[in-house]
Protein backbone atom coordinates (compact mmCIF):
# COMPACT_ATOMS: atom_id res chain seq x y z
CA UNK A 1 0.00 0.00 0.00
CA UNK A 2 1.44 2.92 -1.20
CA UNK A 3 -0.62 5.76 0.62
CA UNK A 4 0.31 6.93 4.12
CA UNK A 5 -0.96 9.16 6.71
CA UNK A 6 1.89 9.87 9.04
CA UNK A 7 0.06 11.18 13.05
CA UNK A 8 2.01 13.60 14.75
CA UNK A 9 0.35 13.36 18.41
CA UNK A 10 1.76 14.17 22.05
CA UNK A 11 0.61 16.27 25.05
CA UNK A 12 -0.23 20.02 24.50
CA UNK A 13 3.14 22.39 24.38
CA UNK A 14 4.88 19.27 23.09
CA UNK A 15 6.15 20.54 19.77
CA UNK A 16 3.55 18.79 17.70
CA UNK A 17 3.11 21.96 15.22
CA UNK A 18 6.67 22.32 14.42
CA UNK A 19 7.42 19.03 13.94
CA UNK A 20 4.51 18.49 11.97
CA UNK A 21 5.51 21.39 9.43
CA UNK A 22 8.85 19.72 9.38
CA UNK A 23 7.85 16.63 8.14
CA UNK A 24 5.51 18.29 6.03
CA UNK A 25 8.14 19.82 4.06
CA UNK A 26 10.07 16.97 4.06
CA UNK A 27 7.44 15.58 1.84
CA UNK A 28 5.09 17.84 0.03
CA UNK A 29 2.06 16.94 2.53
CA UNK A 30 -0.05 20.00 4.21
CA UNK A 31 -0.79 19.69 7.48
CA UNK A 32 -4.28 18.29 8.35
CA UNK A 33 -4.96 19.38 12.01
CA UNK A 34 -6.41 17.10 14.11
CA UNK A 35 -7.73 19.09 17.49
CA UNK A 36 -11.01 19.94 18.92
CA UNK A 37 -10.71 23.11 19.38
CA UNK A 38 -8.47 24.73 17.35
CA UNK A 39 -11.22 23.93 14.26
CA UNK A 40 -13.65 27.06 16.00
CA UNK A 41 -12.48 30.69 14.15
CA UNK A 42 -13.38 32.42 17.15
CA UNK A 43 -10.92 30.65 18.85
CA UNK A 44 -7.65 31.94 18.43
CA UNK A 45 -5.77 32.66 21.42
CA UNK A 46 -7.25 30.34 23.82
CA UNK A 47 -6.44 27.10 21.35
CA UNK A 48 -2.71 27.96 20.59
CA UNK A 49 -3.36 27.81 16.64
CA UNK A 50 -0.64 27.56 15.04
CA UNK A 51 1.26 31.09 14.53
CA UNK A 52 0.84 33.09 11.25
CA UNK A 53 4.20 31.99 10.18
CA UNK A 54 3.46 28.54 10.40
CA UNK A 55 0.42 28.92 8.87
CA UNK A 56 2.59 30.28 5.91
CA UNK A 57 4.94 27.38 6.20
CA UNK A 58 2.46 24.77 4.60
CA UNK A 59 -1.44 24.76 3.83
CA UNK A 60 -3.00 23.48 6.77
CA UNK A 61 -6.73 22.14 7.24
CA UNK A 62 -8.72 22.33 10.36
CA UNK A 63 -7.58 25.35 11.57
CA UNK A 64 -10.34 28.08 12.19
CA UNK A 65 -12.96 26.54 9.67
CA UNK A 66 -16.08 26.02 11.68
CA UNK A 67 -18.26 28.83 14.15
CA UNK A 68 -18.23 28.10 17.33
CA UNK A 69 -22.09 27.99 17.05
CA UNK A 70 -21.90 24.75 15.26
CA UNK A 71 -22.00 22.03 17.09
CA UNK A 72 -18.88 19.66 15.90
CA UNK A 73 -18.09 16.07 16.92
CA UNK A 74 -15.10 13.65 16.15
CA UNK A 75 -17.65 11.78 14.03
CA UNK A 76 -18.18 14.79 11.63
CA UNK A 77 -14.34 14.99 11.69
CA UNK A 78 -13.79 11.49 10.65
CA UNK A 79 -16.03 12.12 7.84
CA UNK A 80 -14.76 15.28 6.89
CA UNK A 81 -11.03 14.32 6.87
CA UNK A 82 -11.84 10.71 5.25
CA UNK A 83 -13.22 13.06 2.23
CA UNK A 84 -10.46 15.14 1.84
CA UNK A 85 -7.26 12.54 2.84
CA UNK A 86 -8.85 10.48 -0.38
CA UNK A 87 -8.73 14.26 -2.57
CA UNK A 88 -5.35 15.11 -1.60
CA UNK A 89 -4.28 11.00 -2.41
CA UNK A 90 -6.00 11.10 -5.44
CA UNK A 91 -4.16 14.35 -6.29
CA UNK A 92 -0.65 12.74 -5.77
CA UNK A 93 0.27 13.08 -2.64
CA UNK A 94 1.65 9.31 -1.31
CA UNK A 95 2.19 10.84 2.33
CA UNK A 96 0.23 13.02 3.87
CA UNK A 97 0.91 14.59 7.85
CA UNK A 98 -1.49 14.94 10.54
CA UNK A 99 -0.91 16.70 13.64
CA UNK A 100 -3.19 16.96 16.90
CA UNK A 101 -3.79 16.09 20.35
CA UNK A 102 -7.25 15.00 20.54
CA UNK A 103 -7.30 11.47 21.19
CA UNK A 104 -10.83 10.55 20.38
CA UNK A 105 -10.26 12.22 16.85
CA UNK A 106 -6.88 10.67 16.22
CA UNK A 107 -9.02 7.54 17.25
CA UNK A 108 -11.71 8.10 14.76
CA UNK A 109 -9.54 8.39 11.81
CA UNK A 110 -7.64 5.27 12.55
CA UNK A 111 -10.44 3.43 13.78
CA UNK A 112 -13.20 4.94 12.76
CA UNK A 113 -16.41 5.16 15.17
CA UNK A 114 -19.07 2.55 16.41
CA UNK A 115 -22.42 4.08 16.33
CA UNK A 116 -23.37 6.04 18.71
CA UNK A 117 -27.08 6.27 20.16
CA UNK A 118 -28.55 8.96 19.10
CA UNK A 119 -29.45 11.57 21.80
CA UNK A 120 -31.86 11.33 24.22
CA UNK A 121 -32.83 14.81 24.53
CA UNK A 122 -35.17 14.58 28.54
CA UNK A 123 -32.31 12.16 29.71
CA UNK A 124 -29.50 15.13 28.08
CA UNK A 125 -31.79 17.90 29.68
CA UNK A 126 -32.11 16.65 33.10
CA UNK A 127 -28.43 15.68 33.00
CA UNK A 128 -27.77 19.30 32.44
CA UNK A 129 -29.96 20.40 35.21
CA UNK A 130 -28.17 18.87 37.57
CA UNK A 131 -24.88 20.14 35.92
CA UNK A 132 -26.44 23.59 36.37
CA UNK A 133 -27.61 23.13 39.83
CA UNK A 134 -24.85 20.63 41.23
CA UNK A 135 -21.86 21.45 39.42
CA UNK A 136 -19.97 18.94 37.57
CA UNK A 137 -18.20 16.90 40.26
CA UNK A 138 -21.59 15.09 41.03
CA UNK A 139 -21.74 14.02 38.03
CA UNK A 140 -18.31 13.66 37.32
CA UNK A 141 -18.42 10.50 40.57
CA UNK A 142 -21.49 8.95 38.78
CA UNK A 143 -19.37 8.50 35.64
CA UNK A 144 -16.51 7.15 37.69
CA UNK A 145 -18.47 4.71 38.97
CA UNK A 146 -20.29 3.72 35.40
CA UNK A 147 -17.22 4.04 33.14
CA UNK A 148 -13.89 4.16 34.96
CA UNK A 149 -11.83 4.34 32.02
CA UNK A 150 -13.85 7.47 30.50
CA UNK A 151 -13.31 8.85 33.41
CA UNK A 152 -9.33 8.71 33.06
CA UNK A 153 -9.13 10.09 29.94
CA UNK A 154 -12.04 12.58 28.96
CA UNK A 155 -12.29 16.05 29.97
CA UNK A 156 -13.39 15.43 33.11
CA UNK A 157 -13.72 19.29 34.02
CA UNK A 158 -15.83 19.83 30.61
CA UNK A 159 -19.41 19.45 32.01
CA UNK A 160 -20.88 18.69 28.38
CA UNK A 161 -18.32 15.50 27.51
CA UNK A 162 -19.25 14.29 30.97
CA UNK A 163 -22.83 14.86 30.57
CA UNK A 164 -22.70 12.88 27.08
CA UNK A 165 -20.64 10.09 28.11
CA UNK A 166 -23.02 9.86 31.31
CA UNK A 167 -25.55 9.90 28.69
CA UNK A 168 -24.53 7.33 26.68
CA UNK A 169 -24.17 4.88 30.10
CA UNK A 170 -27.32 5.22 31.31
CA UNK A 171 -28.77 4.94 27.69
CA UNK A 172 -27.11 1.93 26.61
CA UNK A 173 -25.83 0.13 29.94
CA UNK A 174 -22.83 -0.32 28.15
CA UNK A 175 -19.72 2.20 28.69
CA UNK A 176 -19.27 4.99 26.73
CA UNK A 177 -15.40 4.01 26.30
CA UNK A 178 -16.74 0.74 24.82
CA UNK A 179 -18.03 2.41 21.90
CA UNK A 180 -14.09 3.64 20.97
CA UNK A 181 -13.03 0.13 20.67
CA UNK A 182 -15.43 -2.68 19.46
CA UNK A 183 -15.27 -2.09 15.73
CA UNK A 184 -11.74 -1.26 14.45
CA UNK A 185 -12.58 -0.23 10.38
CA UNK A 186 -10.14 -0.78 7.41
CA UNK A 187 -8.92 2.03 6.12
CA UNK A 188 -7.12 2.13 2.23
CA UNK A 189 -3.61 3.53 4.05
CA UNK A 190 -1.31 2.73 6.03
CA UNK A 191 -1.00 4.69 9.57
CA UNK A 192 2.48 5.94 11.24
CA UNK A 193 1.66 7.34 14.58
CA UNK A 194 4.63 9.77 15.97
CA UNK A 195 4.32 10.42 19.38
CA UNK A 196 6.45 13.63 21.05
CA UNK A 197 7.12 13.40 24.84
CA UNK A 198 9.58 15.46 26.90
CA UNK A 199 10.59 15.19 30.31
CA UNK A 200 7.40 16.17 32.75
CA UNK A 201 9.06 19.16 34.42
CA UNK A 202 10.27 20.51 31.46
CA UNK A 203 6.83 20.05 29.74
CA UNK A 204 5.32 21.26 32.82
CA UNK A 205 7.32 24.46 32.37
CA UNK A 206 6.39 25.19 28.53
CA UNK A 207 2.98 24.79 29.42
CA UNK A 208 3.49 27.92 32.68
CA UNK A 209 5.14 29.64 29.38
CA UNK A 210 2.59 29.44 27.27
CA UNK A 211 0.18 30.30 29.50
CA UNK A 212 1.45 33.14 30.17
CA UNK A 213 1.92 34.17 26.62
CA UNK A 214 -1.56 33.56 25.79
CA UNK A 215 -2.34 36.67 28.35
CA UNK A 216 0.18 38.62 26.59
CA UNK A 217 -0.81 37.84 23.07
CA UNK A 218 -4.97 38.72 24.48
CA UNK A 219 -6.43 36.07 26.40
CA UNK A 220 -8.58 37.99 28.56
CA UNK A 221 -10.09 40.32 25.59
CA UNK A 222 -10.69 37.09 23.46
CA UNK A 223 -12.48 35.65 25.97
CA UNK A 224 -14.18 38.82 26.66
CA UNK A 225 -15.53 38.79 23.55
CA UNK A 226 -16.98 35.02 23.89
CA UNK A 227 -19.01 35.86 26.73
CA UNK A 228 -22.23 35.44 24.27
CA UNK A 229 -20.99 31.85 23.21
CA UNK A 230 -19.84 30.85 27.05
CA UNK A 231 -22.41 28.17 27.51
CA UNK A 232 -21.80 26.83 23.94
CA UNK A 233 -19.91 23.06 23.76
CA UNK A 234 -17.07 24.74 22.27
CA UNK A 235 -16.56 27.00 25.06
CA UNK A 236 -16.63 24.03 27.96
CA UNK A 237 -12.46 24.15 27.61
CA UNK A 238 -9.73 25.04 29.74
CA UNK A 239 -8.66 28.52 29.46
CA UNK A 240 -11.91 29.94 28.50
CA UNK A 241 -14.03 28.48 31.83
CA UNK A 242 -11.06 30.38 34.04
CA UNK A 243 -10.99 33.52 31.85
CA UNK A 244 -15.46 33.49 31.97
CA UNK A 245 -14.41 33.31 35.88
CA UNK A 246 -12.29 36.11 36.35
CA UNK A 247 -14.56 38.38 34.12
CA UNK A 248 -17.10 37.64 35.98
CA UNK A 249 -15.24 38.79 38.90
CA UNK A 250 -15.40 35.51 41.05
CA UNK A 251 -11.44 34.61 40.51
CA UNK A 252 -8.45 37.14 40.32
CA UNK A 253 -6.36 37.46 36.86
CA UNK A 254 -3.61 35.95 39.07
CA UNK A 255 -5.97 33.05 39.83
CA UNK A 256 -7.45 32.60 37.15
CA UNK A 257 -3.70 31.96 35.31
CA UNK A 258 -2.94 29.86 38.06
CA UNK A 259 -5.97 27.42 37.57
CA UNK A 260 -5.15 27.23 33.86
CA UNK A 261 -1.78 26.27 34.07
CA UNK A 262 -2.97 23.72 36.58
CA UNK A 263 -5.70 22.02 34.26
CA UNK A 264 -3.39 22.22 31.37
CA UNK A 265 -1.25 20.42 32.90
CA UNK A 266 -3.82 17.93 34.23
CA UNK A 267 -5.00 17.44 30.62
CA UNK A 268 -1.61 17.26 29.27
CA UNK A 269 -1.58 14.23 32.01
CA UNK A 270 -4.75 12.81 30.60
CA UNK A 271 -3.75 12.88 27.16
CA UNK A 272 -0.97 10.36 27.69
CA UNK A 273 -3.01 8.60 29.72
CA UNK A 274 -5.13 8.11 26.82
CA UNK A 275 -1.84 7.20 24.55
CA UNK A 276 -0.14 4.97 26.89
CA UNK A 277 -2.48 2.02 25.55
CA UNK A 278 -1.12 2.13 22.37
CA UNK A 279 1.41 0.30 21.23
CA UNK A 280 1.76 1.85 17.60
CA UNK A 281 3.15 4.66 18.47
CA UNK A 282 7.12 5.31 18.15
CA UNK A 283 7.33 7.82 20.76
CA UNK A 284 10.45 10.50 20.53
CA UNK A 285 11.46 12.23 23.55
CA UNK A 286 12.23 15.56 22.30
CA UNK A 287 14.93 18.13 24.21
Amino acid sequence: MDRRLIIVLGPTASGKTDYSIDLALKYGSPVISCDSRQIYREMNIGTAVPSASQLAAVKHYFIRTHPVTELYTAGKYEIEALDLMERLFNEGHETLVMAGGSGFYIDAVCKGLDDFPPADEQLRAELTERLRQEGVESLRLDLKRLDPESYATIDIANGQRVVRALEVCIMTGRKFSSFKTSTVKKRDFTIEKIGLSRPRDVLYDRINRRVLQMIDDGLVEEARSLLPFRSLPALQTVGYREMFAYLDGTASLDRAIELIQRNTRHYAKRQMTWWGRDRDIRWIEMR
